[in-house]
Protein backbone atom coordinates (compact mmCIF):
# COMPACT_ATOMS: atom_id res chain seq x y z
CA UNK A 1 0.00 0.00 0.00
CA UNK A 2 1.52 3.21 -0.62
CA UNK A 3 1.44 6.08 1.83
CA UNK A 4 0.78 9.89 0.53
CA UNK A 5 4.63 10.56 0.70
CA UNK A 6 5.28 7.78 -1.81
CA UNK A 7 2.66 9.27 -4.65
CA UNK A 8 3.97 12.48 -3.97
CA UNK A 9 7.90 11.40 -4.72
CA UNK A 10 6.82 8.82 -7.58
CA UNK A 11 4.92 11.61 -9.38
CA UNK A 12 8.16 14.38 -9.03
CA UNK A 13 10.29 11.41 -9.72
CA UNK A 14 8.28 10.76 -13.28
CA UNK A 15 7.64 14.69 -13.64
CA UNK A 16 11.21 15.08 -13.65
CA UNK A 17 12.38 12.34 -15.87
CA UNK A 18 9.85 12.93 -18.64
CA UNK A 19 10.38 16.63 -19.00
CA UNK A 20 14.42 16.08 -19.83
CA UNK A 21 13.78 13.53 -22.49
CA UNK A 22 10.37 15.21 -24.12
CA UNK A 23 11.46 18.86 -23.80
CA UNK A 24 12.90 19.41 -27.44
CA UNK A 25 9.36 17.92 -28.75
CA UNK A 26 8.06 20.51 -27.00
CA UNK A 27 10.09 23.19 -28.12
CA UNK A 28 9.42 22.30 -31.44
CA UNK A 29 5.61 21.84 -30.79
CA UNK A 30 5.45 25.78 -29.51
CA UNK A 31 7.34 27.57 -32.04
CA UNK A 32 4.97 25.11 -34.80
CA UNK A 33 2.18 26.34 -33.18
CA UNK A 34 3.82 30.81 -33.26
CA UNK A 35 2.17 33.28 -34.49
CA UNK A 36 5.54 34.06 -35.93
CA UNK A 37 6.32 30.48 -37.38
CA UNK A 38 6.18 31.57 -40.93
CA UNK A 39 8.27 34.52 -40.47
CA UNK A 40 10.89 33.04 -38.64
CA UNK A 41 10.97 29.23 -39.08
CA UNK A 42 9.91 28.93 -42.72
CA UNK A 43 11.81 30.26 -46.03
CA UNK A 44 8.64 31.27 -48.10
CA UNK A 45 11.33 31.49 -50.77
CA UNK A 46 12.90 28.18 -50.61
CA UNK A 47 9.41 26.45 -49.82
CA UNK A 48 10.90 24.71 -46.88
CA UNK A 49 11.42 24.82 -43.26
CA UNK A 50 14.40 26.88 -41.56
CA UNK A 51 15.66 24.45 -39.70
CA UNK A 52 18.59 25.83 -38.19
CA UNK A 53 16.44 28.01 -36.54
CA UNK A 54 14.27 25.59 -35.27
CA UNK A 55 16.28 23.00 -33.41
CA UNK A 56 18.58 26.05 -31.95
CA UNK A 57 18.19 26.09 -28.16
CA UNK A 58 15.87 23.37 -27.72
CA UNK A 59 16.21 23.02 -24.43
CA UNK A 60 15.88 26.90 -23.72
CA UNK A 61 13.40 27.31 -20.71
CA UNK A 62 13.36 23.76 -19.28
CA UNK A 63 15.23 24.95 -15.94
CA UNK A 64 12.33 26.57 -14.39
CA UNK A 65 9.85 24.26 -15.70
CA UNK A 66 11.72 21.23 -13.74
CA UNK A 67 11.94 23.37 -10.79
CA UNK A 68 7.79 24.05 -10.85
CA UNK A 69 6.85 20.69 -12.63
CA UNK A 70 8.07 18.79 -9.71
CA UNK A 71 5.72 20.44 -7.05
CA UNK A 72 2.94 20.55 -9.42
CA UNK A 73 3.01 16.95 -10.28
CA UNK A 74 3.50 16.08 -7.17
CA UNK A 75 0.42 17.82 -6.24
CA UNK A 76 -1.92 16.87 -9.36
CA UNK A 77 -1.08 13.10 -8.14
CA UNK A 78 -1.52 13.31 -4.55
CA UNK A 79 -5.16 15.34 -5.12
CA UNK A 80 -6.19 12.89 -7.82
CA UNK A 81 -5.48 9.54 -5.70
CA UNK A 82 -7.86 11.53 -2.96
CA UNK A 83 -10.04 12.46 -4.96
CA UNK A 84 -10.85 9.08 -6.43
CA UNK A 85 -10.70 7.63 -2.87
CA UNK A 86 -13.58 9.99 -1.80
CA UNK A 87 -15.55 9.68 -4.81
CA UNK A 88 -15.58 6.06 -4.70
CA UNK A 89 -16.53 6.01 -1.15
CA UNK A 90 -19.28 8.43 -2.00
CA UNK A 91 -20.88 6.69 -5.13
CA UNK A 92 -24.09 5.55 -4.37
CA UNK A 93 -25.01 1.55 -5.13
CA UNK A 94 -28.09 0.44 -6.61
CA UNK A 95 -28.89 -2.78 -6.85
CA UNK A 96 -25.78 -3.74 -6.12
CA UNK A 97 -23.70 -1.82 -8.39
CA UNK A 98 -22.60 1.54 -7.92
CA UNK A 99 -24.46 4.50 -9.42
CA UNK A 100 -22.10 6.49 -11.13
CA UNK A 101 -19.87 4.70 -13.58
CA UNK A 102 -15.89 4.44 -12.60
CA UNK A 103 -15.11 6.85 -15.83
CA UNK A 104 -16.81 9.97 -15.04
CA UNK A 105 -15.19 9.70 -11.53
CA UNK A 106 -11.68 8.95 -12.69
CA UNK A 107 -12.95 11.69 -15.45
CA UNK A 108 -13.84 14.44 -11.82
CA UNK A 109 -10.80 13.10 -10.13
CA UNK A 110 -8.46 14.24 -12.86
CA UNK A 111 -10.34 17.42 -13.23
CA UNK A 112 -10.04 18.74 -9.58
CA UNK A 113 -6.21 17.24 -9.48
CA UNK A 114 -5.89 19.50 -12.87
CA UNK A 115 -7.50 22.61 -11.64
CA UNK A 116 -4.73 22.61 -8.98
CA UNK A 117 -2.03 21.45 -10.74
CA UNK A 118 -2.43 24.03 -13.20
CA UNK A 119 -2.60 26.77 -10.67
CA UNK A 120 1.04 25.89 -9.63
CA UNK A 121 2.35 25.12 -12.88
CA UNK A 122 1.14 28.30 -15.09
CA UNK A 123 3.96 30.73 -14.30
CA UNK A 124 6.08 28.32 -15.21
CA UNK A 125 4.57 27.46 -18.52
CA UNK A 126 4.32 30.84 -19.77
CA UNK A 127 7.79 31.68 -18.65
CA UNK A 128 8.82 28.43 -20.61
CA UNK A 129 6.87 29.42 -24.01
CA UNK A 130 8.61 32.76 -24.08
CA UNK A 131 11.89 31.34 -23.60
CA UNK A 132 11.63 28.75 -26.28
CA UNK A 133 10.91 31.53 -28.37
CA UNK A 134 14.43 33.74 -27.97
CA UNK A 135 16.30 33.23 -30.74
CA UNK A 136 19.94 32.28 -29.36
CA UNK A 137 23.23 33.58 -31.62
CA UNK A 138 24.28 31.31 -34.50
CA UNK A 139 27.34 29.30 -32.84
CA UNK A 140 24.99 28.71 -29.64
CA UNK A 141 24.57 24.62 -29.21
CA UNK A 142 21.37 22.84 -30.21
CA UNK A 143 20.94 19.95 -28.29
CA UNK A 144 23.24 19.79 -25.33
CA UNK A 145 21.70 19.31 -22.47
CA UNK A 146 24.21 21.40 -20.28
CA UNK A 147 22.97 24.15 -21.88
CA UNK A 148 19.26 23.55 -20.30
CA UNK A 149 20.33 25.24 -17.04
CA UNK A 150 21.76 28.48 -18.76
CA UNK A 151 20.30 31.65 -17.02
CA UNK A 152 20.66 34.01 -20.01
CA UNK A 153 17.61 32.97 -21.96
CA UNK A 154 15.36 32.24 -18.87
CA UNK A 155 16.11 35.86 -17.55
CA UNK A 156 15.58 37.41 -20.74
CA UNK A 157 12.29 36.05 -20.92
CA UNK A 158 11.80 36.70 -17.57
CA UNK A 159 12.64 40.55 -17.93
CA UNK A 160 10.01 40.82 -20.37
CA UNK A 161 7.09 40.48 -17.72
CA UNK A 162 6.23 43.78 -15.84
CA UNK A 163 4.36 42.15 -13.27
CA UNK A 164 3.94 39.08 -11.59
CA UNK A 165 0.59 38.75 -12.55
CA UNK A 166 1.38 38.53 -16.28
CA UNK A 167 3.00 35.11 -15.49
CA UNK A 168 -0.69 33.58 -14.98
CA UNK A 169 -2.14 34.76 -17.87
CA UNK A 170 -2.88 31.86 -19.66
CA UNK A 171 -3.97 30.07 -16.50
CA UNK A 172 -8.32 29.92 -17.81
CA UNK A 173 -6.56 28.77 -21.71
CA UNK A 174 -3.97 26.22 -19.45
CA UNK A 175 -7.11 24.87 -17.52
CA UNK A 176 -9.66 24.50 -20.51
CA UNK A 177 -6.36 22.56 -22.56
CA UNK A 178 -6.11 20.16 -19.79
CA UNK A 179 -9.36 19.72 -18.44
CA UNK A 180 -10.71 17.98 -21.45
CA UNK A 181 -7.64 16.48 -22.21
CA UNK A 182 -7.38 14.50 -18.72
CA UNK A 183 -10.90 13.81 -18.67
CA UNK A 184 -10.56 11.77 -21.92
CA UNK A 185 -7.00 10.41 -21.16
CA UNK A 186 -7.33 9.13 -17.68
CA UNK A 187 -10.78 7.21 -18.13
CA UNK A 188 -9.04 5.75 -21.87
CA UNK A 189 -5.76 5.10 -19.42
CA UNK A 190 -7.57 2.94 -16.39
CA UNK A 191 -9.97 1.41 -18.79
CA UNK A 192 -6.94 -0.03 -20.88
CA UNK A 193 -4.63 -1.17 -17.79
CA UNK A 194 -7.45 -2.80 -16.50
CA UNK A 195 -8.12 -4.50 -20.00
CA UNK A 196 -4.91 -5.47 -20.81
CA UNK A 197 -4.27 -6.83 -17.20
CA UNK A 198 -7.65 -8.93 -16.90
CA UNK A 199 -6.09 -10.09 -20.28
CA UNK A 200 -2.70 -11.39 -18.90
CA UNK A 201 -4.89 -12.95 -15.83
CA UNK A 202 -7.29 -15.02 -18.16
CA UNK A 203 -4.08 -16.48 -20.02
CA UNK A 204 -2.36 -17.36 -16.96
CA UNK A 205 0.47 -14.65 -17.65
CA UNK A 206 0.00 -11.85 -14.89
CA UNK A 207 2.58 -11.62 -12.43
CA UNK A 208 1.28 -7.95 -10.96
CA UNK A 209 6.08 -7.50 -11.12
CA UNK A 210 7.86 -3.76 -11.70
CA UNK A 211 8.07 -4.46 -14.77
CA UNK A 212 5.03 -5.78 -16.05
CA UNK A 213 3.32 -2.85 -13.86
CA UNK A 214 5.44 -0.39 -15.98
CA UNK A 215 5.03 -1.72 -19.50
CA UNK A 216 0.98 -1.84 -18.42
CA UNK A 217 0.79 1.09 -17.78
CA UNK A 218 3.04 2.91 -20.50
CA UNK A 219 1.05 0.94 -23.37
CA UNK A 220 -2.24 2.51 -21.98
CA UNK A 221 -1.06 5.93 -20.81
CA UNK A 222 0.72 6.25 -24.23
CA UNK A 223 -2.43 4.96 -26.23
CA UNK A 224 -4.61 7.17 -24.11
CA UNK A 225 -2.75 10.39 -24.37
CA UNK A 226 -1.59 10.64 -28.12
CA UNK A 227 -5.50 10.40 -28.65
CA UNK A 228 -6.57 12.95 -26.06
CA UNK A 229 -3.55 15.11 -27.73
CA UNK A 230 -5.30 15.13 -31.17
CA UNK A 231 -8.19 16.22 -30.15
CA UNK A 232 -7.55 19.04 -27.64
CA UNK A 233 -5.05 20.44 -30.15
CA UNK A 234 -6.93 23.27 -31.35
CA UNK A 235 -7.12 24.29 -27.24
CA UNK A 236 -3.28 24.09 -27.21
CA UNK A 237 -2.49 26.06 -30.27
CA UNK A 238 -5.09 29.30 -28.63
CA UNK A 239 -3.51 28.48 -24.83
CA UNK A 240 0.64 29.15 -27.10
CA UNK A 241 -0.76 31.99 -28.42
CA UNK A 242 -2.03 33.20 -25.46
CA UNK A 243 1.00 32.59 -23.32
CA UNK A 244 3.18 33.95 -26.27
CA UNK A 245 2.09 37.55 -25.82
CA UNK A 246 1.23 37.39 -22.13
CA UNK A 247 4.79 39.26 -21.53
CA UNK A 248 3.38 42.01 -24.15
CA UNK A 249 -0.16 42.42 -22.95
CA UNK A 250 -1.64 45.99 -21.54
CA UNK A 251 -3.75 46.39 -18.92
CA UNK A 252 -7.54 48.33 -20.08
CA UNK A 253 -6.37 51.49 -18.66
CA UNK A 254 -2.80 51.51 -20.89
CA UNK A 255 -5.35 50.29 -23.75
CA UNK A 256 -7.70 53.10 -23.41
CA UNK A 257 -4.78 55.54 -23.34
CA UNK A 258 -3.22 54.20 -26.68
CA UNK A 259 -6.67 54.31 -28.58
CA UNK A 260 -7.16 58.51 -27.12
CA UNK A 261 -3.67 58.98 -28.72
CA UNK A 262 -4.56 56.79 -32.08
CA UNK A 263 -7.68 59.35 -32.35
CA UNK A 264 -5.56 62.76 -31.54
CA UNK A 265 -3.14 61.45 -34.59
CA UNK A 266 -5.54 60.13 -36.85
CA UNK A 267 -4.83 56.97 -37.00
CA UNK A 268 -6.85 53.48 -37.74
CA UNK A 269 -8.25 51.94 -34.66
CA UNK A 270 -8.95 49.04 -36.51
CA UNK A 271 -5.10 48.71 -37.11
CA UNK A 272 -4.29 49.23 -33.83
CA UNK A 273 -6.84 46.95 -31.93
CA UNK A 274 -4.94 44.20 -34.17
CA UNK A 275 -1.78 45.31 -32.85
CA UNK A 276 -0.12 42.76 -31.07
CA UNK A 277 -0.34 43.97 -26.97
CA UNK A 278 -2.85 46.50 -27.31
CA UNK A 279 -5.11 44.31 -25.03
CA UNK A 280 -5.89 41.11 -23.62
CA UNK A 281 -7.74 38.60 -26.34
CA UNK A 282 -9.60 36.09 -25.06
CA UNK A 283 -9.63 32.45 -26.53
CA UNK A 284 -12.04 32.74 -28.80
CA UNK A 285 -10.76 35.91 -30.44
CA UNK A 286 -7.41 34.30 -30.87
CA UNK A 287 -9.03 31.13 -32.34
CA UNK A 288 -10.53 33.58 -34.61
CA UNK A 289 -7.30 34.98 -35.63
CA UNK A 290 -6.17 31.33 -36.41
CA UNK A 291 -8.36 30.59 -38.51
CA UNK A 292 -8.29 33.70 -40.63
CA UNK A 293 -4.52 33.13 -40.80
CA UNK A 294 -4.32 29.68 -41.46
CA UNK A 295 -7.74 28.38 -41.71
CA UNK A 296 -8.78 25.00 -39.36
CA UNK A 297 -5.68 23.71 -40.22
CA UNK A 298 -4.01 26.90 -38.23
CA UNK A 299 -5.85 24.85 -35.13
CA UNK A 300 -3.93 21.43 -35.76
CA UNK A 301 -0.35 22.87 -36.50
CA UNK A 302 1.84 20.48 -34.05
CA UNK A 303 -1.15 18.18 -34.21
CA UNK A 304 1.13 15.50 -34.76
CA UNK A 305 3.97 16.23 -32.90
CA UNK A 306 2.28 16.62 -29.99
CA UNK A 307 0.03 13.05 -30.34
CA UNK A 308 3.55 12.00 -30.78
CA UNK A 309 5.66 13.64 -27.93
CA UNK A 310 2.30 12.96 -25.63
CA UNK A 311 2.08 9.14 -26.47
CA UNK A 312 6.19 9.09 -25.30
CA UNK A 313 5.26 11.80 -22.39
CA UNK A 314 2.88 10.00 -21.17
CA UNK A 315 3.81 6.32 -21.46
CA UNK A 316 7.25 7.55 -19.67
CA UNK A 317 5.15 9.90 -17.18
CA UNK A 318 2.68 7.49 -15.39
CA UNK A 319 4.25 4.25 -16.68
CA UNK A 320 7.31 6.04 -13.85
CA UNK A 321 4.70 6.80 -11.70
CA UNK A 322 2.72 3.79 -11.41
CA UNK A 323 6.21 1.42 -11.30
CA UNK A 324 7.72 3.83 -8.67
CA UNK A 325 4.62 3.98 -6.77
CA UNK A 326 4.21 0.12 -6.36
CA UNK A 327 8.28 -0.36 -5.67
CA UNK A 328 8.10 2.10 -2.66
CA UNK A 329 5.30 0.61 -1.34
CA UNK A 330 7.25 -2.57 -1.37
CA UNK A 331 9.91 -1.07 0.02
CA UNK A 332 7.77 0.10 3.16
CA UNK A 333 6.32 -3.44 2.97
CA UNK A 334 9.44 -4.83 3.62
CA UNK A 335 10.62 -2.59 6.35
CA UNK A 336 7.49 -3.85 8.30
CA UNK A 337 7.98 -7.46 7.81
CA UNK A 338 11.91 -6.83 8.97
CA UNK A 339 10.95 -5.54 12.11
Amino acid sequence: MSTHSDVLLAGAFAAFTVDLLVYPLDTLKTRFQSPDYKKIYYDASKNTLNRKQLFRGLYQGVGSVILITIPSSGAFFTTYEAAKVLLSKANPTYNGSALVPQPFLHSAASATAELVSCFILTPAEVLKQNAQMIRRPAGASTSKVSTAFQPSVTLQALKQFQKPSQLWRGYTALAARNLPFTAMQFPMFEHLKESIKQYRKRSGALTEGLMETALTTAVSAGTAGSLAAVITTPVDVVKTRIMLSAADERSEAAAKKEVENARKQGQSLDRLVSKKGVMKKSGLTVAREVMRESGAKGLFRGGTLRAAWTALGSGLYLGVYESGKVWLGDQHQRQKEDQ
